[in-house]
């Protein structure tokens, strides 16, 4: 009995660590250093990532950073009704990714992740190598360019090509911010992480 306890205490310690965002998001190494456990280890799942799409760590992280800011139930706030009801959100946005309902089903049919969340970070981190080298692909951007592939996450790849983005500067704004941050866990990646 006493046994069964203290892994069910193991067990919630663990979950929880797993359903909160870290505390410190402006380092990439401290980043990985707070979720490196052996059942949610953060680099491991960036890493695949990056050898399976081609899209740097760097950039998949920073994506999350400017989407989420790390946080796994990340939504949209709720539009008002009548100036202070609460009412429906803005789009279907959710998690890490901030994927909205139709982009991750795409997702799940077109890798067989049916099982995938969007409040998983591995997951996430998944959708969004996939969802840049798509944009690679589709928009010809280039698999290091941050700034275009953030645009074109954030537009969707139609919106891109379509030029959404070119007269909206809060797009452009979290692009460029989504560019720095990148830049800069490169940077902490490449002085080394322990």
């Amino acid at each position: 009995m006493r046994l069964r306890a203290l892994l069910a205490v193991l067990l919630l310690s663990l979950l929880a660590g797993c359903a909160t965002a870290p505390t410190q998001i402006n380092n990439s190494c401290a980043i990985f250093a707070q979720r490196d456990g052996w059942i949610n280890n953060w680099r491991r799942a960036a890493e695949r990532a990056e050898r399976e799409f081609g899209i740097s760590v760097p950039i998949l992280m920073a994506t999350i950073y400017t989407e989420s800011s790390f946080r796994p139930y990340a939504r949209p706030p709720r539009t008002k009704l009548l100036g202070f009801i609460p009412w429906k959100r803005q789009s279907s946005a959710y998690g890490y990714s901030q994927a909205l309902d139709g982009t991750w089903s795409e997702y799940q049919r077109s890798t067989g992740r049916f099982g995938a969340r969007r409040t998983n970070f591995a997951d996430a981190i998944h959708f969004i190598g996939w969802y840049h080298n798509k944009s690679s692909r589709v928009n010809g951007i280039a698999r290091n360019d941050a700034y275009n592939l953030y645009l074109a996450y954030y537009a969707g790849q139609a919106g891109y090509a379509r030029g959404a983005h070119r007269n909206n500067p809060t797009v452009q704004r979290a692009a460029k911010r989504a560019t720095t941050i990148s830049q800069r866990y490169a940077q902490q990646m490449a002085a080394g992480c322990r």
